[in-house]
């Protein structure tokens, strides 16, 4: 079980500890810069953490000490625009960072926004656009929804075969490569819009899917919090059963999966989309442990009365044995749970709004 947590912030990164005396601040990288998302690969040890510079752009870091300290590494870049075509485009945030398989040393992915897909072969000291993906006619068609422009904020890469790769992004539904991304097939049927019009209503390239979630064990069974709902698939996201069973509300932005146990996963239900605060001003968890047919509510040790925290899409996370969730909000709250979500302890108040949180190695 993970003693160490990753919180990626507006204004830092900041890594807590368990010690004797319980959970604390151990360190804090990058303070005042945000830290749109931080990887923490288990192959080797290495800490990858992104930044989103203003003035200054996209960075990248690396550090080979636990965030003791930091190198800049190479940040991904879409190529130049042949002449006469107009400007490249930029990236604006790092929005997904995942490891290769385990026999991949050194092997990453990126995800953007604008929504693409990068690959570094050296652990971030270059990078490579997906062209594959980018080119598909179908990108046309992407189009923002937290942001602007849309983003790919989700890449699930198979333990069993590390070229079977699940991208999710915001608003272009779910993507899928068997192949290391030589070749990507759009998935996700079952998954519907309520919001486009009847006869786009079920197209897969209009999902706005926020957020992602593969279990470890059973990677062919994904979560999905979409903008309308809560989706589960068994088949590797080719097809997806709508789960209503979820209460107090199917809007969110994060979701859980259980790495051991495909039937369990974890949401945190928000009021849709106009407002974006918990329900009644209460934070909650929905947990469910047989695969979206019922649904428990845990609310033990998170603020029951106006609570306004807004959990982000990668503001929850699992540990490796499933036994711990940690969860942060965009008002800078932080919350450990050490049962699987029945109990909540809170760790912090006032950190700078929560991007990510991440259980370390």
């Amino acid at each position: 079980m993970s003693d160490a947590i990753h919180v990626a912030t507006r204004k830092g990164l900041f890594l807590l500890e368990r010690g004797a005396r319980g959970w604390a601040v151990a360190r804090v990288s990058f303070l005042g810069d945000p830290v749109s998302m931080v990887l923490d690969d288990r192959r080797d040890g290495t800490l990858y953490a992104a930044l989103a510079l203003g003035h200054f752009g996209v960075k990248l870091h690396r550090s080979d000490d636990l965030g003791r300290s930091w190198s800049e590494v190479c940040a991904p870049a879409f190529p130049a625009a042949p002449e006469g075509a107009g400007d490249a485009p930029t990236v604006h945030q790092l929005w997904a960072l995942a490891a290769g398989g385990p026999r991949e040393a050194g092997a990453l992915w990126a995800g953007t926004i604008p929504a693409a897909l990068f690959r570094s072969a050296d652990r971030g000291a270059s990078w490579t656009l997906v062209r594959s993906l980018w080119d598909r006619p179908e990108r046309k068609e992407w189009a923002g929804g937290g942001y602007d422009e849309p983003g790919l904020h989700s890449i699930c890469v198979d333990p069993r075969d590390p070229r079977r790769l699940r991208c999710a992004i915001s608003t272009g539904g779910v993507w899928a490569s068997d192949d290391g991304g030589e070749t990507w097939t759009p998935c996700g049927h079952g998954m519907y819009a309520e919001y486009m019009p009847p006869e786009r209503r079920d197209d897969l390239n209009v999902q706005d899917v926020h957020r992602l979630a593969q279990c470890a064990s059973s990677p062919d069974v994904l979560y999905v919090q979409h903008h309308n709902g809560t989706f589960r698939s068994t088949d590797g996201a080719r097809t997806f059963t709508e789960i209503t069973a979820i209460r107090p509300s199917k809007f969110g932005f994060a979701v859980a999966a259980h790495p051991a146990d495909p039937r369990t996963a974890w949401f945190v239900p928000a009021v849709k989309d106009e407002r974006r605060v918990p329900v009644d001003g209460r934070l909650v968890v929905a947990r469910t442990r047989d695969g979206g047919e019922s649904f428990e509510v845990l609310r033990d040790g998170l603020p029951q009365e106006h609570a306004y925290d807004l959990v982000y899409r990668h503001g929850l996370d699992v540990s490796d044995d499933g036994g711990r969730l940690v969860m942060g909000s965009t008002t800078g709250g932080l919350w450990i749970s050490e049962d699987g979500g029945d109990r909540w302890q809170l760790l912090a108040a006032r950190l700078p709004p929560i991007y990510q949180v991440a259980f370390g190695g």
